[in-house]
């Protein structure tokens, strides 16, 4: 039995200074063919260091093998070593047999490092060199896929599924292909290959998809069977509870919703957005108190969420809480963060507490966006007709009639100023 062979034994058997001791007597006498061998043993149980010593001492014996530079690069990549990387990375030349294996890990060091474009260019320059290299072609399709470039990432797995590969370093490309479908709104394709995923394979984010891919073609059914199945196998998985929420409503079964935004709320405390969706679940479910709860413990998280902000300006407003929609809403006027619909909402509030001249500023305000707005447009006039203001009276009710020739109590108001 060889030194490294030995060592290698002592590893496994957890000798470690045993292991050590017979480590440097194969650094000293085992041939360089064995010598390797260890070395690539050792990297791929997480033995970098040593690994790294032993490329090191071929290194200096094969000054010309690339193949022992690239190897460095790895390591020093893995130990945060960019500018060693870069420098070993840079020896091996165009006309080197392993040049296309270079680029490979200088495109790895360049994403990494956050540099997509060249990174890119080091897959693009690969596939040109090798253009039919299934690792080449795995590498980019990866590489579009983690940087969200899903419709370029689709047309590289498809190339590889139909070539046969399904499967490339423990990644099931039918899986990436389901997924980047999803992520681009195609559902019913993503759904055929999501389906052919056997559940023990897949994992949270899997099946986070393939129940996210169901609600979105409204198999509501299905999509609650499956993010069920998530939250039983990973309840911590807190991105499923909105959306198996808003599956159960739509299957009416309210209750059952709220106790599931209210199971997400246990699990992460600090999402605004499940405190949102459980604001709006409990008014569908009566709890009108409940729901400005849920709704202002969001905005205490996220102060600057404008959709937070108008469900409780709407929610002021639907309960005749006029002064604290103001007390809301004055704040975000001096900020400059507004819309029309928040506009709408301060002008009733002005409307409310007397404050004529700054209710009608903000009903022009919100004229610009919700000029074909009849509940807005009705409002408004009606705001006119009681501020005295005939000419705007009339303005609103024309537009309001228009859209609504069925309403007659305001037909008949309009003819009445059409008289005066």
């Amino acid at each position: 039995m060889t030194y490294s062979q030995t060592a290698l034994d002592q590893l496994e058997g957890g000798q470690l200074e045993a292991f050590k001791q017979s480590f440097q007597l194969a650094l000293n006498h085992d041939d360089d063919d064995m010598l390797y061998s260890l070395a690539e043993e050792l990297y791929s149980l997480g033995f970098s260091t040593y690994s790294k010593t032993i490329y090191e001492k071929l290194l200096k014996k094969f000054p010309s093998d690339d193949n022992l530079k690239i190897n460095l690069a790895e390591i020093a990549i893995d130990d945060d070593h960019d500018d060693q990387a870069l420098n070993y990375l840079s020896q091996v030349t165009k006309d080197s047999p392993e040049y296309v294996r270079s680029l490979l890990v200088s495109a790895d060091l360049y994403q990494t490092q956050e540099l997509f474009e060249i990174s890119e260019q080091k897959l693009l320059e690969a596939r040109n060199l090798a253009p039919d290299e299934p690792v080449i072609l795995f590498a980019l399709a990866e590489f579009y896929f983690t940087t969200r470039n899903y419709r370029k990432a689709i047309n590289l797995y498809l190339t590889l599924i139909k070539s046969g590969t399904l499967e490339m370093s423990q990644v099931n490309l039918v899986e990436r292909l389901g997924v980047s479908y999803a992520e681009i709104g195609k559902f019913e394709q993503a759904i055929g290959y999501l389906e052919q995923i056997k559940p023990v394979n897949m994992n949270s984010d899997v099946k986070f998809e393939l129940a996210f891919t169901y609600f979105n073609l409204k198999d509501d059914q299905k999509a609650v069977k499956a993010f069920e199945d998530l939250r039983d196998s990973d309840p911590q998985y807190s991105s499923l509870y909105p959306y198996l929420a808003d599956a159960l409503v739509r299957l009416k079964r309210v209750d059952e919703a709220l106790k599931v935004i209210q199971e997400g709320i246990a699990i992460d405390q600090y999402n605004e957005k499940i405190w949102q969706k459980a604001g709006q679940i409990a008014q569908m479910a009566g709890q009108e108190d409940l729901s400005l709860k849920y709704l202002l413990k969001g905005r205490e998280i996220a102060p600057d969420d404008m959709e937070i902000l108008t469900l409780i300006s709407d929610w002021y407003i639907a309960h005749e809480r006029y002064s604290d929609n103001l007390t809301l809403l004055e704040p975000v006027v001096e900020d400059q963060v507004f819309d029309a619909h928040l506009a709408f909402n301060l002008a009733r509030s002005y409307q409310a507490v007397g404050k004529t001249k700054l209710a009608a500023n903000n009903y022009e305000t919100a004229a610009h966006e919700l000029g074909d707005n009849p509940n807005f447009l009705k409002h408004a006039a009606l705001f006119y007709r009681e501020a005295g203001n005939i000419t705007k009276e009339k303005t609103y009710l024309k537009k309001y009639i228009d859209l609504v020739p069925d309403d007659l109590e305001m037909a008949s108001m309009y003819d009445e100023d059409m008289n005066i």
